[in-house]
């Protein structure tokens, strides 16, 4: 039976030994913490290697059902446009990607707009006072 010397653990920096099962290949602890760390860490960088792949599977879910599927639930603006008509001429899955691809886009114009804060913190100049209005008199001439 191998003798796997102790090594630091990636997340808590803690020495363990590692399972004789994983060997070399464990590079954390046992520990629940250090795992549910390590997990969304390699959650983390398949997500970043395959960014695409949930919108194409969920589109391809979708083409693939026999009935149609529930519309997507969209922000205000984009909800108020025809999709059946979309669906219609571009098919299921055409319309799908035009749905999702315009949720990013609005999605992204709102986070463009948020970036732009307003500086409340200067002090507005005062209004600059009003001249008094003139005062028309009217003179009545008499004509006898």
């Amino acid at each position: 039976m191998p003798d796997f010397k102790k090594k630091p653990c990636r997340v808590c920096r803690r020495w363990f030994r590692p399972d004789v099962r994983l060997g070399s290949r464990q590079h954390t602890c046992s520990r629940p913490e250090c795992q549910t760390i390590r997990r969304r860490r390699t959650q983390a960088s398949w997500r970043a290697q395959n960014p695409g792949y949930f919108l194409d599977w969920r589109i391809q879910k979708r083409s693939e059902s026999k009935h149609t599927p529930e519309p997507l639930r969209l922000p205000h603006p984009l909800s108020a446009l025809p999709w059946d008509l979309a669906q219609s001429e571009f098919g299921r899955k055409g319309s799908d990607f035009i749905q999702m691809l315009s949720a990013v886009l609005l999605r992204t114009a709102k986070d463009q707009f948020t970036g732009q804060l307003n500086d409340y913190k200067r002090v507005a100049a005062p209004l600059a006072l009003m001249a008094p209005k003139d005062q028309i008199r009217t003179q009545l001439t008499d004509s006898s």
